[in-house]
């Protein structure tokens, strides 16, 4: 027996153009996300994992056993949230106030930047292992071949902000290319190059001083993965190499490949303060 076609449901195709609108869609409607504020206030889990203890998802465990007390008293709620002055005990034991950390390294080529099982790779977060104490984490990524500044911190809400879409963190990236660049592809990236997950721009891009034809400095905002890569290789180019030498105002200065170093109050306070 046939179907009646009037009766028949359209075949859903979805085209190129379309599946980008609707992309651009969802990063404008996540640009009306507030933007974290900074309190002295946290939460439970947040500062059972900061101190060291577990990760945030295990102290959710813990807290849920009932064996977290807050001022001598079983908190099982897990949005609970700890004051400067509370004291904290974990299986009857005190759990010092964590201080939280700001850890700039300039990373080495062939370390991974994302956290998790290791399975025995190299990752970039064990190279700041003994900047301190506490856990870190890292604010964003670079891919395993890229070099330059990756800053880790305990601190979620410098985290948040750093990576929000309304705030629009800037990157500078020295750009090495397969090929020449020529001014029009300088000029291309400025105007905005169509991505499959939307048109994406760059602030600024130029050759590098004294550097070959092949080399650029790109200014960045956007967060999208491998986004350099992705518009170099839509005008048919490949990256060869990428070095990341700005983020967010903090530079490599004095900061030799595979070193560390912590942050001044006065870098700190620009980074919370800055819009």
């Amino acid at each position: 027996m046939r179907r009646d076609k009037k009766n028949q449901k359209p075949e859903k195709n979805v085209s190129k153009r379309d599946k980008r609108k609707y992309i651009e869609y969802k990063q404008k409607h996540k640009k009306g996300d507030p933007l974290p504020s900074f309190s002295d206030e946290v939460r439970l889990n947040k500062f059972i994992s900061n101190a060291g203890i577990c990760s945030r998802r295990e102290a959710d465990v813990l807290i849920a056993a009932g064996v977290v007390m807050v001022n001598n008293k079983v908190i099982t709620e897990l949005g609970y949230k700890v004051k400067p002055n509370d004291e904290v005990k974990y299986d009857g034991e005190t759990i010092k106030s964590y201080n939280k950390r700001y850890v700039l390294l300039n990373k080495p080529k062939g370390f991974y930047s994302t956290l998790g099982e290791s399975k025995g790779r190299k990752t970039a977060v064990k190279l700041v292992q003994k900047a301190c104490k506490e856990l870190l984490f890292p604010v964003d990524k670079l891919d395993k071949d890229a070099t330059g500044l990756l800053l880790f911190t305990n601190d979620s809400d410098l985290s948040k902000k750093l990576n929000h879409p309304r705030f629009q963190s800037k990157k500078l990236y020295h750009v090495e290319l397969n090929k020449p660049v020529t001014q029009g592809h300088l000029k291309k990236l400025q105007e905005g190059v169509d991505l499959e997950d939307g048109k994406t721009k760059v602030i600024h891009a130029s050759h590098v001083e004294d550097g070959t034809s092949r080399e650029v400095g790109v200014e960045i905002s956007s967060g999208k993965k491998q986004v350099i890569h992705r518009m170099f290789e839509s005008m048919g180019m490949a990256v060869v190499k990428l070095d990341r030498v700005r983020f967010s105002g903090l530079t490599k200065k004095d900061l030799p490949r595979g070193m560390f170093r912590h942050l001044t109050e006065n870098e700190i306070s620009f980074l919370k303060m800055s819009k």
